[in-house]
Formats: structure tokens, sequence, C-alpha cells
């Protein structure tokens, strides 16, 4: 059952548009000030006040963690997003829908498209107005921005792994751990493997050949049997 928190507003004279606030609070967040749920219901009961927009419900997620979309709450806003009940939906802090950014704007794509605006008093962004849509395309660019740049640490940093025959992922044919468990050693047999392919390519021989020609010879693979991809990797590596 998701907790919800009732607020009705009307205004005489004016359809107000209905919307839907949704606040989350993680067990160690409980006591953060700013944070807390009463806060978030607070500030967002007021943005709307002030939005002439009709505060129908608020919707909750209460010792949630943000890693993930799967609670009850997050479930039932995009449920009424999507079956169009409501027009706005009102958060107190982008991070309040998820912790992870790609989250974040997956939800807010599909809010955009089911043509229910959005808005998070925080970082003051209100997708009904120009300035709005910008302010979220910028945070969207500086998102994917960060990202970018955390893959490009995380392949430099893979790199110099393997430059100084670290383990980085799978083992490669070939190797194998030092007792440190981190550093990569020869593996004697297998590099004898590695010099037979070399030496059956460099005879023209082909992929497919060469993977016969070690399976007869008794050489065991790393998988099942030997594949022409694998066969195609040991050289690459050993050029």
């Amino acid at each position: 059952m998701v907790p919800t928190y009732h607020v009705t507003k009307t205004k005489r004279g004016m359809k107000m548009k209905k919307a839907v606030g949704y606040i989350r609070v993680s067990t160690t967040e409980q006591a953060t000030e700013g944070i807390s749920l009463d806060n978030q219901k607070s500030k967002i009961a007021a943005y709307c006040a002030l939005n002439d927009l009709e505060l129908i419900e608020i919707i909750e997620d209460a010792g949630k963690s943000g890693k993930n979309l799967s609670r009850d709450g997050v479930q039932a806003l995009m449920s009424m997003v999507k079956g169009k009940r409501i027009d706005a939906v009102v958060v107190y802090k982008l991070d309040r829908l998820s912790r992870k950014v790609i989250d974040t704007l997956t939800l807010i794509e599909t809010i955009e498209r089911a043509g229910v605006t959005f808005h998070s008093l925080n970082e003051k962004i209100d997708t009904s107005t120009a300035m709005g849509r910008f302010f979220l395309n910028i945070t969207a660019s500086l998102a994917q921005m960060e990202r970018d740049l955390i893959s490009e640490r995380t392949k430099d940093a893979l790199q110099m792994k393997i430059a100084n025959h670290e383990r980085a992922g799978q083992i490669p044919f070939g190797w194998r751990l030092a007792d440190d468990g981190n550093t990569l050693i020869p593996h004697e047999a297998q590099q004898e493997v590695i010099a037979q392919v070399k030496m059956l390519h460099s005879q023209g021989m082909s992929y497919r050949a060469i993977c016969e020609a070690l399976t007869k010879a008794g050489h065991r693979p790393q998988g099942k049997a030997w594949q022409p991809k694998t066969i195609g990797r040991i050289i690459k590596k050993a050029a």
C-alpha cells in the first residue's frame, strides 16, 4: 500500500491543473534537515499554492533507497502519468526520483511525452516554460558529460592496469594471477599455445583451421571449444 498525503485546493472562476507531488527519504536521511518527508510535503504544497496548481495527492516512498526505480511510490506515480490523470508532477529535488541521473532523466522524458509538466523546486525546473525546458536540457547535457568523463577515466584506468600487467576484468589467455591476486604473470603452457597460433597464422592458415589444429593437438581453450574469434584476439594481442 502506497502511503499518500492528500491536499485539495480549488480556485473560484478558473480551472486549475491537477498536480501530484512525489517525496522520498531513505532511512539514513530521516533526520537530515531539508530532506525530511514533512519538509518536502510543506514545500511542495506551498509551491503548488503559489503556482495555481491543484495538489490532489502527495505520494511518498518512506525509507526507500534511490538506487533503483522498483519503488511502489514511483510505480504509482508513473501509472497516473501514463493514464493522463494528472497535469503536473512536483518534486522537492531531482534526486528524490532517483540518485541515478540516467533514471531521473528517463522518468522526466516519459512524463513529458505524456503531456505532463515536471517541476523540481530545488533546481527551479518548470517544464511548462521555455526557460524551464532549457535548464532541464542543460542539466541533461551536464549529466551526459559527467557520464562520458567517468567512462574516459575508467578506460584510462584499465589501460594503465593492462600496461602494468595487472588484472583488468577477465584474465586473458596466456596469463595467470600471481599470489597477490592482482598482478598477471605468464602462463607457460598457454604462452606455448600462443606461439603456435602465431606460427600457424604466419603459414597462412585460417582462424578456423588453427582452431582445428589446436583441438587435434589436445590444447585446451578457456571455454568449451576453440573459436575463430578467440584466435583473432590472441593474434591481435600478440601483434
